[in-house]
């Protein structure tokens, strides 16, 4: 599990929409630093050090799993990515959005690219502000007083009027969902993505124990033979996994995300299993379906056969190098099936046949903003 550390950040600008600036840098925090806790009111002030169009100014709270240096590089490319362009020049400008790391839990840093606490914080009521208006008890670092305290030392004397703007906080995971269920074709990425959002989002996770199952090596060299007591195997130790897991929810874990769902099973077996065992299968199969707790959400990873292909070879599990493709297209018919019969199940389907999200960031960052945007 990552390090979870509060930062306090301050944004502003002066130039064009300047809410509507505020607002994507806000939703960007969110979706490449970390969850926004707390934001403050919208404040206007006369620039600052220099003559200009007000500024519009608030200050944020987040949790991240960021070091400050990456922080720091996060930060300067959300205000790149949004049109910022920094000057060469010394001194004060305008500008359509500013972001500063004012604190970062209690630390000092000194480094040749980075100060924290701000070392002009104390100095600027358009900081002090809505600082105190979110974190009025925190005690800087340096000067061991409150935010508050500090505030009332300013010697700042320009005015800053609180307006009736707001800015929406993007809601987290985890504020969202209890349950997310990840799913996918054999080799199209559920359980990394479920690691990742486990790791990044202090999830519990519910993985499915196919390493355990004595008949899958078996099943892949003799499919006919083996298909009947894999899917039973399979279903049982499914049912007992999810009952118990689910059932016990870890009051340190924020949610809780699983790389299958139990309907996997029937998808499996209808493509494996011979007509009269599958209708044995499916009269075992609905009593248990009944009892399983069922996801906020069901996210399907979608991949194109070669990529799903492409993977599995490059995962190297031995008892996995025969698969067909035709098998693979099978079960991408069975999910297609299943999800398209499932009225009350909150399905979202993300195409990551294009996506690295294992090794790119980017995409990574791309797939968890659709499952936190998803509306259904």
């Amino acid at each position: 599990m990552k390090i979870v550390r509060t930062t306090y950040l301050s944004l502003g600008s002066n130039q064009g929409n300047r809410l509507e600036h505020l607002q994507k840098a806000v939703n960007l925090i969110g979706i490449e630093v970390g969850a926004i806790k707390k934001i403050s009111s919208v404040y206007q002030t006369k620039s600052w050090g220099f003559d200009s169009d007000d500024f519009y100014n608030i200050c944020i709270k987040v949790s991240t799993n960021l070091n400050p240096e990456n922080l720091l590089l996060k930060i300067l490319a959300i205000e790149q990515k949004l049109g910022r362009i920094r000057s060469e020049k010394k001194g004060y400008s305008s500008r359509n959005i500013d972001v500063d790391i004012l604190l970062f839990d209690d630390e000092v840093i000194i480094s040749q690219d980075l100060m924290v606490p701000h070392p002009r914080m104390l100095e600027r009521k358009f900081v002090m502000v809505p600082l105190t208006e979110i974190a009025p008890n925190f005690r800087h670092p340096i000067e061991k007083q409150t935010i508050l305290m500090c505030l009332q030392n300013c010697d700042d004397k320009s005015t800053i009027e609180k307006t009736d703007l707001t800015i929406v906080r993007p809601v987290s995971l985890y504020e969202k969902y209890n349950y997310i269920a990840i799913e996918g074709n054999i080799g199209a990425g559920k359980t990394s993505l479920a690691k990742m959002i486990g790791d990044d989002f202090n999830a519990k996770l519910v993985l499915e124990r196919f390493a355990d199952n004595p008949f899958l090596p078996k099943y892949y060299a003799d499919m006919e033979r083996y298909a009947f007591p894999l899917e039973m195997s399979f279903l049982a130790d499914r049912y007992n996994q999810l009952s118990e897991d689910l059932a016990q929810f870890d009051l340190f874990k924020n949610f809780i995300v699983s790389d299958y769902y139990i309907f996997k099973s029937l998808i499996f077996a209808q493509v494996s299993l011979q007509k009269d065992e599958y209708a044995l299968y499916r009269k075992m199969f609905d009593v248990m379906y009944k009892e399983i707790t069922k996801p906020d959400i069901y996210v399907y990873l979608y991949q194109n056969t070669e990529r799903l292909l492409h993977n599995i070879k490059n995962r190297g599990r031995d008892y996995e190098q025969n698969i067909e493709p035709e098998y693979l297209d099978k079960i991408h018919s069975g999910y297609s099936t299943f999800i398209k019969s499932q009225e009350n199940l909150k399905t979202l389907i993300i195409d990551v046949s294009d996506l690295d999200f294992v090794n790119n960031l980017d995409d990574y960052r791309f797939v968890v903003n659709k499952i936190s945007e998803f509306k259904n």
